[in-house]
C-alpha cells in the first residue's frame, strides 16, 4: 500500500494524579490515509521517562514522509543512522520500540488484521498468565507487603482469583515496610535477610499449596553471590524461575546458572538480539523476558523470539506499562511456538493506569483472551491527549 507517515505526536502522560515515578511516553503516528497507529517506550518507571521522551522527539522526524508498511526498512534506518542505536541501551530502543509499535498498529488497521495474524497466526486463543508483584499487593491501589502474613495474604487472594502462578520480589521491603538497599543486598547476606527470605517463600509456598507455581523476582537487587546463596536455600521450594538474580550480563548469569537448580529468567534490562545473543550461546537463560516497548518493537522482539526457540528457550514478554504495552504482548506471545506465560503486573489492576486505553482487557481465571480487534486491539483514550503534553512532529 501506498501510504505516507504525515505527522506524529509524541505524548509525556505526566497528571499529577499518576503515583510518583509513573511517567508513561507514548506516540500516535498519523497517515495520509486518516489511519493512525499508537506505540509506547516502555520506561515509566524508574528514573529516564524524561530521556525516552527526549530520545522519541529526535528520532521521530526521521521517518516523515515514509511508508509504514516498511518496518524492516524503517527499523534499520532508525538502528544504522542515529549512531548511538548501534550496541545501543534502554534510552534509544524504546524509542525505537515506540515507533515500530505504531507502525505495526497501523498495519493491522489498515488490512483489518490483528498483529498476530501479521506474525503468521495465531497459534493460541488464551495464554497462561501470572499474577505479577505481589509485594505491592494485589488490588486496586498500591499496598506493601512487610510481613509474613501480608505475603500469604495476597498470595491466596491471587490464587483465589484462579492464578496457578505469582510472583514476588521476597526482597524489596523488609519486615518494617522500609525499602531494602544496596547496603542490604550485596556481598553474602547476614543471617537475619536471608532468614527473611526463606520464612516468606516458606510461608506463601504452604499457603497456596503445591499446584501454583512461584516465580521469585529481584530485580537485580542482588548480586551474583547472593543470588547463589538464596537460590540454593529456596530450591526446596519448588520456585519455577529466578528473575533477574543480578545485574543482566552473560558471565554472572552464567555463574548463577551452573550453582543452582532453578531456571533463570531475564531480558526486561536486555535489548535487540545482539544483547541477547550471548545469553542463548552460553545456555545461561531458560526463560527470556523482553520488554517489546524497550527491546526493539515488534519488528526486533520477534526476531529475538525466533533466536530463543532456536536455543529451546521459553518467552514471557516483560509487560510493566500502560494497557496499548499488555495487548501488544499479547499479539505477539500468541503467534510463537515458544510462550511460557503472561504477566500481568499489579498496576494493571489500579485505575491511572487503566484509564490509558480505550479497553481494560483483564485475564479470567489465570488465563488471558487474545485480541481480534484489527492493529494491536488497543489504543490511547481521551484521557492521554486531554492530560498529557503533547508535541507534533511534521
Amino acid at each position: 500500500m501506498k501510504v505516507k507517515i504525515t505527522k506524529i505526536d509524541v505524548i509525556a502522560v505526566d497528571v499529577e494524579d499518576n503515583p510518583k515515578g509513573w511517567h508513561p511516553i507514548v506516540c500516535r503516528v498519523y497517515t495520509d490515509e486518516s489511519i493512525y497507529g499508537d506505540g509506547e517506550s516502555a520506561m515509566a518507571y524508574g528514573i529516564g521517562a524524561k530521556a525516552a521522551h527526549g530520545m522519541l522527539l529526535d528520532v521521530a522526524p526521521l521517518i516523515i514522509g515514509m511508508n509504514p508498511f516498511d518496518t524492516e526498512v524503517i527499523w534499520e534506518k532508525l538502528y544504522k543512522s542515529t549512531f548511538w542505536a548501534q550496541n545501543g541501551g534502554s534510552v534509544i530502543f524504546s524509542a525505537i520500540s515506540a515507533l515500530d509499535i505504531a507502525l505495526w498498529d497501523i498495519k493491522g488497521k489498515a488490512l483489518q488484521m490483528p498483529i498476530y495474524a501479521l506474525l503468521g497466526g495465531k497459534m493460541r486463543d488464551k495464554l497462561r498468565t501470572y499474577a505479577s508483584q505481589l509485594q505491592f499487593g494485589w488490588g486496586e491501589r498500591r499496598e506493601i507487603a512487610a510481613s509474613i502474613a501480608d505475603y500469604v495474604k495476597y498470595a491466596k487472594i491471587a490464587v483465589a482469583q484462579g492464578y496457578d502462578a505469582i510472583k514476588i520480589d521476597f526482597f524489596t521491603f523488609d519486615e518494617t515496610g522500609r525499602r531494602l538497599t544496596s547496603e542490604d543486598t550485596t556481598r553474602l547476606l547476614a543471617p537475619k535477610y536471608k532468614n527473611m527470605v526463606v520464612n516468606r517463600v516458606a510461608a506463601v509456598r504452604d499457603a497456596i499449596g503445591a499446584d501454583v507455581d512461584i516465580i521469585m523476582e529481584n530485580h537485580s537487587y542482588i548480586d551474583a553471590q547472593v543470588a547463589v546463596q538464596l537460590g540454593r536455600l529456596v530450591e526446596k521450594y519448588d520456585i519455577f524461575l529466578f528473575e533477574e538474580p543480578c545485574t543482566p550480563t552473560p558471565k554472572t548469569n552464567k555463574f548463577i546458572h551452573d550453582h543452582i537448580n532453578i531456571p533463570i529468567a531475564q531480558g526486561e534490562r536486555i535489548y535487540s538480539r545482539w544483547g541477547f545473543a550471548p545469553y542463548f550461546e552460553n545456555g545461561s537463560i531458560q526463560m527470556i523476558q523482553p520488554d517489546i516497548g524497550n527491546c526493539g518493537g515488534i519488528t526486533e522482539a520477534k526476531k529475538i523470539c525466533d533466536m530463543a526457540h532456536l536455543y529451546d528457550v521459553g518467552v514471557q514478554a516483560h509487560v510493566c506499562a500502560s494497557p496499548l504495552s499488555t495487548a501488544v504482548a499479547l499479539q505477539l506471545e500468541a503467534a510463537i511456538p515458544n510462550f511460557t506465560i503472561h504477566e500481568h503486573h499489579v498496576y494493571n489492576l489500579h485505575d491511572y493506569n487503566k484509564r490509558l486505553c480505550i479497553h481494560d482487557y483483564q485475564p479470567e481465571k489465570g488465563m488471558y483472551t487474545v485480541p481480534d480487534l484489527p492493529g494491536i486491539g488497543n489504543e490511547f483514550s481521551e484521557f492521554v491527549f486531554k492530560k498529557g503534553v503533547i508535541t507534533t512532529i511534521q
